[in-house]
């Protein structure tokens, strides 16, 4: 199947169902406005209010007569809702509501859903109350309501439960899916964990910019709500997704090795293997959400106190009215003008009073000359429309340096197949090393990034792309500069995957004269590392 989300399709039109076909049954219906039930809100209130009440007493296996519904509307309706109507109208509107709405006078109930891997619709049926016959304690005849598993699951779907109440059930699933051997199951199970983790980060980030834009528009009550949140969600999570992670790492060797050393895998196995894989994808990227959550937390905490201490000292500020204090007393008496630099004096910004720094005196004093030249023919004029195209200017042009530099290597690597830092030192000229080292900061990120991801699936990362929407945070990426190389570039089509480790040889690799941002030169110094990248010559051939 091209799209694995849209597997159990009709499983999620279900839920969708329930509620469609409560609202056809009930749109439109001139008998609620018989009882004054104008708008659709209302209508839907009570009509879950006796979907309440008849689950109440299936739970506790109680008659639920059409009397005792009567009876109960009857009370809802005096205490709370006060419509006019009397027992024997509260009676028919709950006729109504059970044998009209909920039980389509009847008939039977379907949806259509559609089933996208049999490409077709399947009719789903809907079923909210049942009924039986029973007897009450004059042995007389009487039907009784109760709700059927659609009931319960549509009711039950309408309780919100809390969110680190959700990632717990998710992450149980999980385990007990993997306990079983269900793979299949356990990825989506995974997938929805990830989602949650993804989730809070956001609220995480929402809330620092409410928090930034006005931190009194921010309540407390919201803020100890997002913090008990983190606090349930990063306590023992990272540990667990480590263990479970550690566990599919060796179920999938196992079923490799099994593979290459006994038996070939049927293909049951090694739809498991696959799935095994995706599920340690998702482990790595769920224990690497953790840990953003995890920093936000902090900063967050950090963040809300900064600002909540920059409003307090707001009130030691003291205001005058100029009118009143300035311009009435000078009228009042002209000779105060003598000495209203007293009064206007707090209002420029006078220098610092300067101190002997004795720590300074030992250090190397560079000439300010320069310095003193360029602050003299500062503009005092700010644009700031002009200072944002700088930088974005800034950043375009930094990070066109990461992709020139991740290019080069991988068309280093591509040739032979695999290529280390070694040979690249050695065999580089120096316009080479310009292009693969722009400076030390950036050839660090790019090589602490490929060694802490280890190996790079490139179709893995294009689904993965395709099946999310992710914000462009405009800092380097290196999944995202692969993809753009692999898909655009068409010297790089065939790449499939891109392995970097480092070499247990113990020698250094040293890149003299290295500039870092500040134009410094430095040396660089770092173990060996060996890059192989792995093509598939049928994509580089067909341009796909």
């Amino acid at each position: 199947m091209q799209y694995e989300f849209l597997k159990h399709f009709p499983r999620r039109m279900k839920n969708v169902g329930l509620y469609a076909v409560l609202v056809q049954n009930s749109l439109q219906k001139a008998t609620w406005k018989k009882y004054e039930f104008q708008t659709m809100d209302e209508q839907f209130n009570m009509i879950f209010a006796v979907l309440l009440y008849i689950m109440e007493q299936s739970l506790k296996e109680e008659h639920c007569t059409m009397d005792d519904i009567g009876a109960y509307i009857d009370t809802v309706n005096m205490q709370y809702f006060q419509k006019n109507m009397t027992f024997e109208d509260c009676r028919a509107l709950g006729d109504f509501i059970v044998n009209v709405i909920l039980s389509n006078e009847g008939k039977v109930m379907y949806f259509s859903g559609f089933n996208f891997e049999q490409k077709s619709y399947q009719q789903i049926n809907i079923s909210y109350v049942a009924n039986r016959i029973v007897y009450s304690q004059q042995d007389v005849k009487r039907t009784s309501y109760y709700l059927t598993d659609d009931g319960y699951n549509l009711l039950l779907s309408t309780l919100e439960i809390e969110n680190n109440m959700k990632l717990t059930i998710h992450e149980m699933i999980f385990q007990m899916h993997l306990e079983k051997q269900s793979y299949d199951k356990a990825v989506d199970e995974i997938k929805n964990v990830f989602n949650l983790l993804r989730i809070q980060l956001q609220k995480i980030q929402e809330a620092m910019g409410k928090i930034r834009r006005n931190a009194l528009n921010y309540s407390v009550r919201d803020y100890q709500e997002i913090l008990n949140e983190n606090l349930e969600t990063i306590s023992d999570t990272k540990q667990k997704f480590q263990n479970y992670r550690e566990l599919v790492k060796s179920r999938a060797k196992e079923l490799e090795e099994s593979n290459i050393n006994v038996r070939r895998l049927t293909e049951k196995e090694e739809e498991k293997l696959n799935h095994l894989k995706e599920i340690e994808q998702y482990l790595n990227r769920t224990i690497d959400e953790h840990q953003k959550i995890l920093n936000s937390h902090f900063d967050l905490k950090s963040l809300y106190a900064k600002e909540l201490e920059a409003l307090s000292q707001m009130s030691f500020i003291q205001r005058f009215p100029m009118r009143a204090q300035l311009y009435d007393r000078v009228l009042e008496q002209p000779e105060a003008l003598e000495r209203l630099e007293y009064f206007l004096r707090p209002l420029f910004c006078q220098e610092i009073d300067k101190i002997y720094n004795l720590n300074r005196a030992f250090q190397l004093q560079k000439p300010l000359r320069t310095k003193a030249e360029t602050d003299s023919g500062e503009m005092l004029d700010f644009d700031a429309g002009e200072w944002e195209r700088e930088q974005e200017v800034i950043r375009r042009e930094k990070l066109r340096r990461y992709e020139q530099s991740i290019a080069w290597l991988l068309r280093q690597a591509s040739k032979p197949g695999e290529i280390s830092l070694e040979e690249i030192s050695e065999q580089a000229s120096e316009e080479d090393l310009k292009v693969l080292i722009p400076n030390v900061e950036i050839f660090k990120e790019i090589m602490v990034e490929l060694i802490r991801n280890k190996e790079i699936d490139i179709p893995a990362l294009r689904k993965e792309q395709s099946e999310y929407i992710q914000e462009q945070s405009g800092e380097f990426q290196l999944n995202l500069v692969l993809l753009h190389l692999t898909q655009n570039c068409r010297e790089f089509l065939g790449i499939v995957k891109i392995e970097t480790y480092r070499l247990e040889d113990g020698k250094v690799v040293v890149f003299p004269d290295a500039p870092d941002e500040s134009g410094e030169k430095k040396t660089i110094r770092c173990s060996n590392v060996r890059i192989r990248v792995t093509e598939d010559l049928r994509r580089k051939t067909d341009g796909v």
